[in-house]
């Protein structure tokens, strides 16, 4: 499980900000919305809602949690000469200046904070710290020296396995955690899995119906992709599934075609996964059932069909799911349903947790929320992200109407608009 997340230089985030998940000293909705771990010393939050107008840095938050994720793996890859996935805040010195990622997470009951310093060409520090029995070690701690250009190593006697080796093996644009991964660290395995596989990141552009089809396109799994749907008032009685290979060869014979270019087209092609074609049933006025292409269907049933697969994921092992603009198509209620589904506890073989961006303020309610899941961004006057929480402004609990505070701009995290002659009148702003 997440506990905090923090990010510095990054896009729009200048200095840096923290996104925490551990819940305050509340009683509301413990069982629900809180989850206890770490035997019970530790409680967290099961959702974080991150309210903001447009272009404040919601976005930009989720793409760096996105950014670290993707350099872990990619260190893992033995990717060579590649430059890093990183774009520092842009309207000062900070341009010049590396960007920081860490995170702390609880993986099989023990906490680890993990994190690393780098530009686009070089990771500059990295560090993980472990919590085994409730007291820090550190495993990793890697800096580089300028003055010497070369890195600075602590040996740790808690990490097991050939150190030297795996130091000697980390490239300058590579992490020491993935590195020793590829070489069989299984003491490291544990945070490596959990950004591989616990950390599930959800965008707009790269949400896809395949991916619910995969895991949930036949058999019992598709039946409880369809009771899912159907809980969610969609008139789906059922899905049908049908799977075919792309062509493994192209061969093009023509002897009229140039031969250097009939060359090209017998090369294989490289595409190896199922293409899928799915249709949704739909019972009609006589009782039959009618088939209907998903393309057919609206874009908010798209959008939920494709959230199903990775949601159901999310519920049986107990995933992080971070989901970036939630609202989009999807009506306020069943923003709220998936809300619901998360807080719970009844409903999950392994406690889940969701960060989202979202403009739903019909959920924005101490009905679905506690205080302390509620999370603003805003930008300063050089355009530099804030993030911070509701609990900033002390509501008080069960009376304040968060919405309606919300929107008359009482927490900020508001657009700001001005009169419609200023903007067309050339008026200085």
């Amino acid at each position: 499980m997440l506990i905090e997340f923090s990010v510095t230089n990054f896009r729009s985030i200048r200095e840096r900000q923290t996104l925490s998940l551990v819940s305050d000293s509340g009683r509301e909705m413990q069982q629900t919305n809180t989850v206890s771990v770490l035997e019970d010393k530790l409680d967290l939050l099961r959702s974080a809602a991150i309210y903001g107008a447009n272009a404040a840095g919601k976005s930009n938050l989720i793409k760096a949690l996105q950014a670290m994720k993707n350099i872990i793996l990619a260190s893992a890859q033995g990717q060579r000469g590649l430059d890093l996935p990183i774009t520092p805040y842009l309207f000062d010195e900070h341009v010049t200046q590396p960007t920081e990622f860490e995170v702390s997470i609880v993986v099989q009951q023990v906490r680890y904070q993990y994190g690393f310093i780098a530009t686009r060409r070089q990771i500059l520090e990295e560090w993980l710290i472990a919590y085994p029995k409730g007291r820090p070690q550190a495993w990793i701690d890697r800096r580089f020296v300028p003055e010497k250009d070369r890195y600075q190593w602590e040996n740790s006697e808690k990490l097991s396995g050939p150190q030297h080796i795996w130091q000697s093996a980390t490239r300058p644009n590579a992490l020491f955690l993935s590195t020793a991964i590829q070489l069989n660290s299984l003491q490291l395995q544990p945070i490596f899995d959990w950004f591989q596989s616990t950390l599930q990141i959800i965008t707009t552009d790269r949400l896809s119906v395949d991916a619910t089809i995969r895991t949930y396109g036949e058999g019992e799994a598709k039946a409880k992709l369809v009771r899912f749907l159907q809980a969610a008032d969609f008139a789906i009685n059922d899905v049908i599934v049908e799977r075919s290979k792309p062509y493994e060869y192209s061969y093009f014979t023509s002897r009229r075609v140039e031969p250097s270019i009939r060359m090209l087209a017998e090369q294989p092609l490289q595409q190896t996964e199922e293409i899928y074609s799915v249709k949704t049933l739909h019972r009609g006025t006589s009782g039959e059932l009618f088939p209907l292409a998903i393309e057919e269907e609206s874009e908010g049933t798209q959008k939920f069909f494709a959230l199903a697969g990775p949601w159901l994921n999310a519920i049986q092992q107990g995933n992080v799911v971070v989901v970036d603009e939630m609202n989009e198509h999807l009506h306020p209620n069943l923003v709220r349903f998936l809300v619901q589904t998360i807080h719970n506890p009844a409903l999950h073989e392994q406690p889940t947790q969701l960060i989202f961006t979202t403009h739903e303020t019909s959920i924005l309610s101490q009905e679905v929320f506690r205080r302390d899941q509620i999370w603003f961004t805003e930008k300063d006057e050089f355009n530099a992200t804030r993030l911070y929480p509701l609990s900033d402004f002390s509501p008080r609990k069960g009376v304040e109407n968060l919405e309606k505070n919300y929107l008359q701009g009482r927490y900020g995290a508001l657009p700001y608009f001005r009169e419609i002659t200023t903007a067309f009148d050339g008026a200085e702003p």
